[in-house]
């Protein structure tokens, strides 16, 4: 790793026609997220900082980063701007941000509806996007089904050591079938894949700027809405998170972004999406512990199980569902190290 930092600090040094005396002789570490790509800061001796980025091409796809980038930019979101790319290296050289992640921003419901405001414009006007300028892959019934596929395979078997039985196999696919049809009748649009307040930053000039974009697709219209609203890493009132799916479902419908489906119509497409989401992420962080040995996630697993069985609950379609979980799954939870009780 050494030598790969040394690599990309000369390259990025190369990239902006500097000398060593022009920028900090070190990268420094920024972060890591749930992928294999790491983030390093560059300081320039003139003031200022840029981002350097190893995503190592066997691991990450950085075609699609550079693409969406360019789509994303050019339809004036707030991404940051790519600088330079060494593909068979995988370096990146970026814009640089800052630090000021919008989660720790969110210290109330008011510093939360302030900005989410802000970021439904965000979302809107990626959502703008015309299909015909560009080719993004279809959030297709596979690609559902095989995100939720996860939930049994690294959740339920990987960690809590739960077999699954024919039968239990057999009322899963449908309801996973079910969620899947549902999110496949939607408005399709283009989607950020990972909307949330990790992903979101607030700049400098208080504008927000989105990051982790690099997996976007063309899908249902809720799914970065929800992704936003019960954000797996904080949570609010249920009566708040139905306010802001209001106004959201208003500004999207005058923006010309979604036909003038009925608010309880939206509220179902919001959270049906929202428990394929969920499904999704436990299987998710439980791999992330498994396979890959980031463990940071699994505190983050009761506040994703809440949302799941409080909002599946509500509708009768799920009524099997959420009495095995309670029933099968729920005794090995709470037995978890990680698991603490959540209320929403």
């Amino acid at each position: 790793m050494d030598q790969i930092l040394s690599e990309l600090h000369s390259w990025c040094l190369q990239q902006l026609s500097l000398s060593s005396a022009d920028a900090a002789n070190a990268l420094e570490v920024v972060s890591g997220d749930a992928s294999f790509r790491r983030y390093y800061r560059l300081p320039l001796t003139a003031g200022g900082s840029v981002i350097a980025v190893h995503a190592p091409p066997e691991k990450e796809d950085n075609l699609a980063f550079a693409t969406v980038q360019e789509l994303l930019h050019r339809h004036g979101a707030r991404v940051p701007k790519l600088l330079a790319w060494d593909e068979p290296r995988g370096f990146l050289l970026q814009e640089d941000f800052g630090d000021q992640l919008l989660c720790p921003m969110l210290v109330n419901s008011a510093a939360a509806d302030h900005y989410y405001r802000q970021a439904f414009r965000t979302l809107l006007a990626m959502q703008a996007i015309p299909a015909e300028e560009h080719s993004l892959p279809h959030y297709d019934s596979g690609r559902l089904h095989t995100e939720m596929a996860l939930f049994p395979e690294w959740f339920v078997q990987g960690l809590l050591d739960y077999t699954l039985s024919a039968d239990e196999r057999t009322m899963l696919n449908e309801a996973f079938e079910q969620l899947s049809q549902r999110a496949l009748q939607q408005t399709q649009v283009v989607v950020h894949r990972d909307f949330h307040s990790r992903n979101l930053m607030v700049l400098a000039d208080e504008r927000l700027g989105m990051i982790d974009f690099q997996d976007a697709v063309l899908g249902p219209i809720s799914y970065d809405l929800v992704s936003l609203v019960r954000d797996c890493y904080i949570s609010w009132a249920p009566e708040q998170v139905d306010d802001w799916i209001g106004i959201y479902r208003q500004m999207a419908i005058r923006a010309g972004v979604l036909t003038n489906v009925s608010e309880a119509d939206f509220l179902q497409d919001v959270d049906w999406m929202g428990v394929q989401r969920h499904i999704k992420v436990l299987g998710i962080f439980a791999r992330l512990h498994l396979r890959d040995g980031k463990s940071g996630y699994l505190g983050d697993l009761p506040l994703v199980i809440a949302y799941t069985l409080s909002v599946a609950s509500q509708y009768p379609e799920f009524e099997d569902f959420c009495a095995w979980f309670v029933e099968k799954l729920m005794p090995r939870i709470v037995k978890q190290p990680w698991y603490k009780d959540v209320e929403l």
